[in-house]
């Protein structure tokens, strides 16, 4: 409301005092604290004077958490660290597979300590949603850290994208700009699980209800889990049939695994690297080569204002920032052709290539940069058949 005010011309809003920090953190706009109607009448009457609230903008995104997690905990694992990376690095979608206890739930609640900083403007857009679903705590002015959500398998259509009898957001648009972290993925109702298809693509969803329709912003990262079998185990030590193991398999569908652009596998960690007292990198070390990263995308997308990451690019971006030189492209092309990849997979093989390069201060994808982003598309290599 104080967005709106603002933008219409107005001086100033009064709102309820439990509000007032959460309004002012919309500069140029005065916000007058009042207890009730009686003392809002009694400052328009000019009987009573009421400061306008001000807030600190700086010091409420110094603000940490202690007990903020860190990567740093995490024993092993250092390929698949490398994979939540790079998918830091591109915004990309990313889908954790292994059996029960390798870490997957562990890592993807890290995987925000490595994401850059919220901006004003992304803040400003995930605390007005925030505000809408009644999540900001009490005085709360600011949502600084990127949301992290993660909705049971048993969420409905209505949970996930928003809905009710009149249209509110749901898990996808609360995690805008944060993670949206599904956890135990084939356990989800497929028509749920299709529903995503259209907000990965454009970034937000359109709700339609009787009361009328409206728009929400849902521009998250898809983070999912899965065992590799019904049964949990690795393939080859599975007592499910190859048959069973493809069922399995299929109640996630092509489309939507054509849109998650890492499949990262997650192994059993070793005896040595849990009983070990070797410490990996901190979320803060992981977190500066992101950020570095993503400042040589923001350099290439400066005229591009509604691109904000390598996943973000469209087939006009990919052509222009994505030319592969003639050995790499045959290396591309045989591995189309090896694993019967799709179209919409070769253009994320190239969007995480892209990614690769930045993080490696490359600016031209090379070979190496493409093999290993061929290695995370596991599922449509069909090691699990």
């Amino acid at each position: 409301m104080a967005i709106r005010a603002k933008a219409d011309g107005k001086i100033g809003v009064l709102v309820s005092a439990e509000n007032a920090a959460e309004a002012a953190v919309v500069a140029g706009l005065q916000v007058i604290p009042v207890q009730n109607l009686r003392e809002a009448a009694q400052f328009l009457e000019g009987e009573i004077k009421i400061a306008p609230v001000k807030v600190d903008i700086a010091r409420i995104f110094e603000n940490k958490d202690d007990d903020e997690l860190d990567f740093a905990e995490v024993k092993g694992q250092e390929n698949v660290k490398r994979a939540l990376e790079i998918a830091a690095v591109g915004g990309h979608n990313a889908l954790l597979i292994g059996p029960p206890g390798t870490g997957k739930s562990m890592l993807a609640k890290r995987l925000p300590t490595i994401l850059p900083p919220l901006t004003l403007d992304e803040a400003l857009e995930t605390t007005k949603i925030h505000s809408i679903v009644g999540l900001l705590a009490p005085g709360q002015a600011l949502v600084t850290r990127r949301p992290f959500r993660a909705p049971h398998h048993t969420a409905s259509d209505a949970g996930l994208l928003g809905g009710n009898i009149n249209p509110t957001p749901g898990e996808i648009s609360i995690a805008h700009h944060g993670v949206l972290f599904l956890d135990e993925l084939p356990e989800f109702k497929r028509s749920v699980l299709e529903t995503l298809r259209q907000p990965l693509e454009e970034g937000r969803v359109t709700i339609s209800r009787a009361a009328g329709t409206m728009t929400f912003p849902s521009q998250f990262m898809l983070l999912a889990a899965m065992n590799p079998t019904p049964d949990g185990k690795m393939p080859g030590e599975s007592k499910n049939s190859p048959r069973e193991i493809q069922n399995y398999l299929g109640r996630i569908s092509g489309p939507l695994l054509d849109r998650i652009d890492l499949h990262i596998e997650v192994p059993p960690v070793k005896f040595r690297e849990i009983a070990g007292d070797r410490t990996g990198e901190t979320s803060a070390q992981i977190r500066e080569r992101v950020i570095a990263a993503r400042q040589r995308q923001h350099a290439r997308f400066k005229d591009k204002p509604k691109i904000t990451c390598n996943a973000r690019m469209g087939a006009r971006e990919l052509k222009q920032f994505c030319a592969l030189d003639e050995a790499t492209k045959e290396l591309l092309k045989n591995a189309m052709a090896e694993y019967n990849l799709s179209a919409r997979a070769y253009d994320r093989i190239l969007k995480v290539a892209r990614t690769i390069a930045d993080l490696a201060g490359a600016e031209t994808i090379s070979s190496d940069h493409v093999s290993e982003a061929i290695q995370y598309r596991s599922l449509d290599r069909e090691l699990w058949a």
